[in-house]
């Protein structure tokens, strides 16, 4: 009987080869593989070697080997099927009968696996012969030493256009398929090799089988990186690079590490950061975070420390969240110091002091949380607004159980009561700008309790209504527009057409006589039972204040565009174009003012 290749995947993936054999063979720990007396013929010394990183066994002296379904039918004398289940019952996988559709794709998909696999070859190949010097002095540059150019199969594609086709066509493999795979591509005169003068890195499924190149360009080719996309054994998006390797260190520490590019994990990697895998480039995905969660309790996202790895992280947040933190795990986010990488950090410092700075990584919830925090300084934002952004981030990223947790953190940096923020009806009238929420008779509301607009939109007004002589001096200061609530914006919008001349708040009130809603809420903004005084008594102070929430529009213009710039850069990540240096150079730009 034939299984669906997915769930014996599964099923192999969540077997411990170490582990397991080592019920049937004493294994001794050499290097990063196990040895041990063959189990299957007679020796004294030990030739029977365990290949955890790659999930395979091989006997140098009978030439037996395998993965874990295989040694289990070598060493019990059992069927495949037989044997496949025994193992799938173990891992907790229930294996699902291979549908004939599935069997034709998994003949296409071992045959990509194959052209792969050459392909892979050959470009190791080159990388020590003499046409591979560029690449050979490139992986040196970048401190690569040769146990781990070997671990992780690194190889160069020459500056040739057919160097690649002609070993195919020798192996008398289908360039046609090699084409769906990613690696060659069709011209006026045949195929011709889709990567050249790159430094070659191939990615592996769980199971070690290579699935994808990644080319990293040794010159000035564009773009830098250039990597293989959607093809029938790789959906970008859905595999981590170094998972194969990393699962197990995972199963000792409970913790992965992610970076974003493969060179990045690879120096961790040499670096004795075992758990350590990339997303790759590509904006993290749920399904990648799924991926993460099957293998470890605590992942830790350790991004590039600037602008656009800053920016990276909190995208990842959002989507991780949900797969990661609400299923009872711990996503952490390690900071960087500005202008390092994983690779120059670890390259420049050391393992110990990566391991410092994993150590010191802030959760996730707190990294969203800190920056909505720190506006409180600006003087433009008032705790209440901040609290209630606060409450969202924490009811989105967290489990329930974790809220109140997480309510004492922000009402302690906020200098608010906890029990304030647990009762969510209640934070407007933290403000003190609006009546709080009441509930009338038949379940309604008054209408005065609806004000919920940002805090700056509330404030504005209210000096405008307190102080009416400054509504001439700054209407071309902030377009109506900018207001995300509706019904202030109707208010500021007449202010500014009807009500440049009054002198009075009673004269501005009577701008809104014909609209209860907006009449209510003008009066309830310029209520005096909020102070027995004016809050500015002096002209000069409500300018200046009015001139602290124009600078707050300003940062929002500004966190708005960056939003745009996030998702052009995700735009581009996705098609695996490169990212021009202009956007670059705006990006670190606007989020160097916005953290100023």
């Amino acid at each position: 009987m034939a299984f669906d290749r997915s769930s014996l995947r599964e099923v192999l993936a969540r077997t411990d080869l170490v582990a397991f054999i080592g019920q049937y063979v004493p294994l001794k720990k050499r290097g990063n593989d196990f040895v041990g007396l063959c189990p299957f013929h007679g020796e004294k010394t030990p030739s029977f070697h365990v290949h955890p990183d790659r999930g395979f066994y091989k006997c140098f002296g009978c030439g037996k080997g395998g993965d874990a379904i295989s040694f289990l039918m070598e060493r019990e004398n059992l069927p495949f099927p037989e044997a496949a289940r025994m193992l799938a019952v173990r891992a907790g996988v229930e294996l699902e009968p291979e549908r004939p559709e599935q069997a034709r794709a998994r003949s296409e998909k071992e045959r990509i696996y194959e052209i792969n696999s050459v392909a892979a070859a050959y470009f190791a190949r080159m990388l020590k012969a003499p046409e591979g010097k560029r690449g050979s002095e490139y992986a040196r540059g970048r401190g690569l030493d040769d146990a781990t150019i070997e671990r992780f199969a690194i190889g160069y594609a020459p500056d040739r256009w057919d160097g690649l086709v002609e070993e195919l066509t020798s192996r008398g493999l289908d360039l046609p398929l090699a084409e769906r795979a990613g690696l060659v591509r069709p011209g006026q005169r045949g195929y011709y090799d889709f990567y050249r003068d790159r430094l070659m890195v191939p990615t592996r499924n769980t199971t070690g089988e290579i699935v994808a190149f990644g080319g990293r360009s040794i010159g000035d080719g564009e773009p830098k990186y250039l990597n293989t996309s959607t093809t029938p054994v790789y959906t970008k998006g859905q595999v981590l690079f170094a998972l194969e390797i990393a699962r197990r260190a995972a199963k000792e520490s409970g913790t992965l590490v992610v970076v974003e590019g493969y060179l990045d994990c690879i120096a961790l990697h040499q670096a004795g950061i075992a758990n350590a895998v990339a997303s790759l480039g590509t904006a993290f995905t749920a399904e990648q975070a799924d991926e993460l969660r099957k293998y470890a309790d605590r992942i830790i996202l350790c991004y590039d420390g600037d602008a656009a790895g800053n920016a990276a992280a909190l995208r990842a947040i959002d989507i991780a969240a949900t797969k990661i933190e609400r299923a009872g795990a711990s996503l952490r986010i390690c900071v960087l110091p500005p202008g390092e990488d994983p690779d120059s950090f670890v390259r420049a410092h050391g393992r110990a002091a990566f391991e410092g700075l994993l150590a010191e990584a802030v959760p996730a919830v707190q990294f969203k949380l800190d920056p909505r925090i720190a506006r409180l300084a600006t003087g433009f934002e008032n705790p209440a607004a901040i609290a209630r952004e606060a409450e969202e981030i924490v009811r989105r990223l967290v489990p329930r159980e974790e809220w109140d947790r997480w309510r004492t953190y922000v009402a302690m940096r906020l200098g608010l009561a906890v029990d304030d923020l647990r009762a969510a009806a209640r934070v407007d009238a933290i403000a003190g700008f609006a009546r709080p929420v009441e509930a009338g008779l038949g379940g309604t509301r008054r209408a005065g309790a609806r004000i919920g607009a940002p805090s700056s939109e509330r404030e504005l007004l209210a000096i405008f209504i307190e102080r009416p002589e400054l509504i001439a001096l700054f209407a071309d200061a902030i377009a109506p527009n900018e207001f995300r609530d509706e019904r202030y914006r109707r208010i500021l919008l007449t202010l500014f057409e009807r009500g440049r001349d009054a002198e009075s708040s009673g004269e501005l009130f009577s701008l809104f006589i014909e609209d209860a809603e907006l009449l209510e809420i003008v009066a309830a903004l310029g209520q005096a039972d909020r102070s027995p005084t004016p809050r500015y008594p002096g002209i000069e102070d409500a300018k200046a204040h009015v001139r602290r929430i124009l600078t707050h529009f300003e940062r929002e213009r500004e966190r708005r565009r960056l939003d745009e710039l996030n998702r052009e850069v995700d735009s581009l990540l996705e098609a695996g174009d490169p990212i021009p240096d202009l956007l670059r150079q705006e990006l670190a730009a606007l989020t160097k003012r916005l953290q100023a």
